[in-house]
């Protein structure tokens, strides 16, 4: 069986995370930039020990109102603080729980920024490297935050299960239609090809290159728990199992 790692994006409100938890092998919990606090971070930690999930810290943009799909304009130093602030209230939490950390993994605004943007990227850097604590970074390959980041903090590159891709590998933005994949089936397509022949068909309809050993789907997905399930059945036809 060939092993494959996905991730969700959790903790966040939707109220699928149980659902969730038991189909994937890693997640991302919200620690209070776009949403969240320390009940919810506790509650999906804990979930996630119970299925075995290994556990990430998932920072934002401060910006609740718009769930940190909107680049706020920050300090160099602000931006620092704020991500080093939501670490430490996760890893409190974590400890709390005795749980270990295994990644972080930026969310929306911040996740796309900071991939192109070298100011953002090292304020990720030095927001980490304060924690003295250096786990995994869930980065897209090729980012200038994976430039940035690399021989400071551990990497591991990710691609997305349920947003379509463009020619140069960002992701299309939500506002455009197409952007976000809804049926279980394209969504496996998706994975499939980019976890077997390491390429991915940008919306554009061109097939282009892509590194990524582990894969996303958000939890905020309305078809979230359904792609799931499709492609737990077909990742055992495919003689593919969770990592």
């Amino acid at each position: 069986m060939t092993p494959i790692d996905i991730n969700a994006d959790l903790g966040e409100g939707s109220g699928n995370d149980a659902q969730i938890m038991p189909l994937i092998s890693s997640c991302n919990i919200a620690c209070g930039g776009h949403y969240g606090d320390e009940t919810s971070m506790r509650t999906a930690i804990r979930l996630a020990k119970k299925h075995g999930v290994k556990i990430g810290a998932h920072p934002a943009f401060p910006d609740k109102d718009n769930f940190g799909r909107k680049v706020l304009t920050l300090t160099k130093s602000e931006l620092t603080e704020t991500i080093f602030n939501q670490l430490l209230s996760f890893y409190a939490v974590s400890e709390i729980e005795e749980a270990q950390i295994h990644h972080i993994k930026l969310h929306g605004a911040l996740y796309n920024y900071a991939a192109k943007d070298a100011a953002t990227a090292d304020a990720v850097v030095e927001a980490i490297v304060a924690t003295k604590i250096r786990p995994n970074l869930y980065v897209p390959a090729h980012s200038i935050l994976a430039r940035k980041a690399q021989n400071i903090v551990p990497l591991i590159f990710e691609a997305f299960i349920d947003r379509r891709y463009n020619d140069d590998l960002s992701l299309v933005s939500r506002d455009q239609e197409g952007a976000i994949i809804h049926a279980a089936e394209d969504a496996w397509l998706q994975l499939h090809k980019m976890a077997t022949q390491k390429e991915v068909v940008s919306i554009a309809g061109n097939n282009t290159e892509i590194v990524a050993s582990t894969y996303c789907i958000h939890g905020d997905h309305p078809n979230s728990v359904d792609i799931l399930k499709y492609i737990h059945k077909q990742l055992r036809d495919h003689s593919m199992s969770l990592s």
